[in-house]
């Protein structure tokens, strides 16, 4: 019996909701982390390492017989795994130790903007009129968030941090829609983990990353739980799960729908902040956080326009 085309979209999107919201956590799970003790280092290289070693065993049965794959992808894997894993996700922990954690994941998912700028450079093909507005509307969300408008900002260092995540999230998208290499999405997820994985623990072995932990227990909604329990919710709910539903999302939906849907996760950030750690936004920060969603979805607009009109002009040649 086949599912009819509605209802695998309506499960699809279902499924990519919950990925977004289930991954919006990981900045209420870091920040109660680093409040008991924890450095963004020690927070970002327990979520990334051990979510590595969770999907170890699947990743390894899917690529049975495939490694020749790797071989050819090592180049996709390692900006993968160091910047849009490590470097991103270090980032954004370091960003959330200054501003909550909301208005950071707000700010990181300006990555697409960045991503637009970025091709232009390189192709030196100007995008269209659509998107260009729609990077200059998210633009005038990121400065309504920061607070200047208000005359009181944000830590810099905050929205500087969470700048370079937005840039590790555009490297993500970027890496991710390269699927020529033929590895599934599982896998290429899991094996990106592992690479993300070995900087990060040279680097607190070797000191230059600080690397702090602490028993001291952590307080999420008013309750204190035990720190490792708050570990276990980042790996297994916000990093584990995230990915699985987002790949059950993507096959029904596929990669743009599945990319659109992926914007709720700042919205579920700010609700997640809201509920679990009682920082509200200020009136003008919420205009922010509706300029940043509404510039980075008419970004996407205007790029899907812009290559219907390119398929359409290559159909039309003789």
């Amino acid at each position: 019996m086949h599912t009819s085309a509605p209802s695998t979209a309506v499960t699809g999107f279902l499924l990519a909701v919950g990925s977004a919201a289930s991954f919006a956590l990981s900045g209420v799970f870091a920040s109660s982390l680093m409040a008991a003790g924890w450095s963004a280092g020690a927070a970002t290289t327990a979520r990334i390492t051990l979510s590595a070693l969770v999907l170890l065993g699947p990743t390894l049965v899917l690529m049975r017989g495939k490694w020749d794959l790797v071989r050819r992808a090592w180049a996709q894997l390692l900006v993968f795994g160091v910047l849009a894993v490590a470097g991103c996700q270090l980032a954004f922990f370091l960003a959330v130790q200054f501003i909550p954690p909301s208005l950071a994941l707000l700010i990181e998912f300006t990555g697409p903007v960045m991503l637009v700028f970025w091709m232009w450079a390189r192709s030196r093909v100007a995008p269209s009129a659509v998107t260009l507005a729609g990077a200059g509307i998210a633009v005038l969300g990121v400065v309504a968030i920061s607070g200047v408008l208000a005359g009181v900002s944000l830590h810099p260092l905050g929205i500087a941090f969470a700048l370079v995540a937005a840039a590790g999230n555009a490297a993500y998208y970027a890496t991710g829609a390269a699927g020529g290499h033929g590895i599934p999405t599982l896998p290429f997820v899991g094996l990106g983990l592992l690479v993300a994985a070995v900087p990060l623990i040279i680097a607190g072995a070797l000191g230059v990353l600080p690397f702090h932990l602490s028993n001291a227990p952590a307080e999420i909604a008013g309750s204190t739980v035990s720190p490792w329990l708050v570990v276990a919710g980042m790996v297994l709910v916000s990093t584990v799960l995230s990915y699985l539903l987002g790949v059950a999302a993507s096959r029904r939906l596929g990669a743009t729908m599945a990319s659109f849907t992926g914007y709720a996760e700042p919205l579920f950030g700010i609700v997640w902040t809201i509920v679990l750690l009682a920082v509200i936004p200020t009136p003008l920060q919420w205009l922010g956080a509706a300029l940043i969603v509404a510039g980075v979805v008419t970004v996407k607009v205007g790029e899907l326009r812009q290559s219907r009109a390119r398929r359409t002009a290559r159909a039309a040649r003789p």
